[in-house]
């Protein structure tokens, strides 16, 4: 078998002259930082277009990439784009990510990118249009909004909203050109996707890339399809998405999407999802469903409540969908977010799908989690010192309460020489499981100011944080040392 190892960095916080991460130079250099400390995975988070919250798990579409992770550089070099059109453009302050600021600069940006390379790129553009018809509904739903003055799609007025053929046909002539740049920018992003992650595999870097288990309300994807989600006459959830209260917060989380109508997809025989994970394929070597748990049983709010304390538990598809996924796209390898309020059921269905579930480090130092210290672990998982929802380790020595620091200094032999954060990596890395994640805010030994998210709060700092430089290359060295020692560089090794 093959034991790795893998560095989680969304595209976001990579640096860039340009307020956040993007598909260019950087996240060549991060390629070639992989690959010399050995690691085997990039993880990243979704990356289809942000919306409510900036958050990655709110996008407006299951097929299209983020515009904002479309590199600068790259147009200019290629002449789609002149340095005069940069001019009084602001990106915000170094090594954070100000949302407000790209939607007034860069979108405006892409805009003369397309004025222009619409010419220079005519025939490659017809060509990307022809092969992806996703983007015409796509390219349709956001001149829409726009013209609406962004308004949630079940607001629009009565024939858009209810997608009338007559008026799609007129708002399609109207706004030509509008639908014709967000498609521009769709080939733009797709056309940087695929030269990095050819680079990337070029490497032998493999990526994770993450699907959020629901889909935000105000999307391209409920707009076609409503009668596959629990809404109402009037076009509004029933029920919503979140998750009962637990360690992040006391009165659970409130996600607020749109249910799904579960019995309406089992009649297509999953067909939706089917095409949902085919598209993740398309971009990732792995697929790491969000929420996994949610397959068995989920949590259902009623539409309207403040909190999420007065939802309830409603059966999922369960192994259903999870058959109708290995049928229709066999080929792909995914890891299950199990983490969460776990039940017999859910670890039944774990098992039953063979997916890898997750291990969390520094859960397995509550209470009775015992099921996360890495002596537990099996080989069929994937162990994490943290994700994106969870303090970086310094934040967790720094705040963790005297006797849970001190349980992780008596279990992993924590000890100043080598120091806390790096005895912890040591401890997951040195796991069973077949692969192991750490946040690159761990290796880097970064506190509370890198935490990614904060589960359940409504924060400017969550989804924010980048970097204002890569790391070096005696960091690469370090990382490689102890992926060798671990014996995770991916060579295969003896059962």
């Amino acid at each position: 078998m093959k034991r790795e190892s893998g560095i989680l960095l969304h595209i976001s916080s990579l640096p860039s002259r340009y307020g956040i991460g993007t598909l260019g130079r950087e996240a060549y250099q991060f390629v070639d930082f992989l690959n010399a400390a050995g690691q085997t995975y990039w993880q990243i988070l979704p990356i289809g277009p942000t919306s409510y919250g900036d958050s990655p798990y709110q996008s407006c579409s299951i097929y299209a990439g983020n515009p904002y992770f479309v590199d600068i550089d790259t147009l200019l070099e290629a002449g789609i784009l002149e340095p005069e059109d940069l001019e009084g453009a602001w990106w915000g302050e170094p090594g954070r990510v100000d949302y407000a600021a790209l939607y007034y600069y860069r979108l405006p940006l892409l805009e003369r990118a397309y004025a222009r390379g619409k010419e220079l790129r005519r025939t490659e553009f017809a060509a990307f249009r022809a092969a992806n018809p996703w983007v015409e509904d796509y390219a349709l739903f956001m001149a829409l909004k726009r013209k609406f003055g962004m308004l949630p799609w079940n607001q629009w007025p009565e024939k858009a909203a209810a997608r009338d053929p007559e008026a799609l046909e007129r708002y399609r002539e109207e706004l030509r050109e509008d639908i014709s740049c967000y498609a521009f920018t769709q080939y733009l992003f797709y056309e940087q996707w695929d030269r990095l992650a050819a680079y990337a595999k070029e490497q032998e870097i493999k990526i994770i890339g993450d699907i959020p288990i629901y889909v935000t309300m105000d999307s391209c994807d409920v707009w076609m399809n409503p009668e596959l989600f629990q809404l109402d006459e009037s076009r509004s959830p029933t029920l919503v998405a979140g998750c009962p209260p637990d360690g992040f917060s006391e009165d659970g989380q409130l996600w607020g999407n749109p249910l799904y109508d579960w019995p309406k997809h089992e009649q297509t025989g999953f067909a939706w999802w089917v095409e949902r994970v085919r598209a993740a394929a398309r971009f990732f070597d792995v697929v790491r469903i969000d929420h996994f748990r949610g397959l068995e049983s989920y949590w259902a709010v009623p539409f309207g409540d403040e909190t999420a304390r007065n939802g309830k538990w409603i059966k999922g598809p369960g192994m259903k969908l999870v058959k109708a996924l290995g049928e229709g796209v066999p080929d792909v390898d995914f890891i299950a977010e199990d983490l969460g309020y776990q039940t017999p059921e859910v670890v039944q269905l774990l098992e039953d799908s063979g997916f890898p579930g997750m291990k969390v480090l520094e859960f397995g130092f509550y209470g009775e989690n015992g099921d996360y210290l890495p002596h537990n672990h099996v080989v069929n998982c994937v162990c994490y010192t943290g994700t994106h929802d969870n303090l970086t380790l310094a934040q967790w020595l720094d705040t963790e309460s005297e006797e849970t620091v001190g349980k992780a200094v008596k279990y992993l032999g924590l000890n100043q020489d080598e120091g806390y954060i790096r005895g912890m990596i040591r401890g997951a890395m040195s796991s069973v499981a077949r692969i192991f994640i750490a946040q690159l805010q761990d290796w880097m030994e970064l506190g509370a100011e890198a935490r990614m998210n904060s589960p359940g709060e409504l924060s400017t700092g969550n989804w924010s944080w980048r970097l204002t430089e890569l790391p070096d290359e005696d960091l690469a060295e370090e990382i490689l040392e102890m992926t060798r020692r671990y014996a995770r560089t991916g060579e295969p090794t003896h059962a």
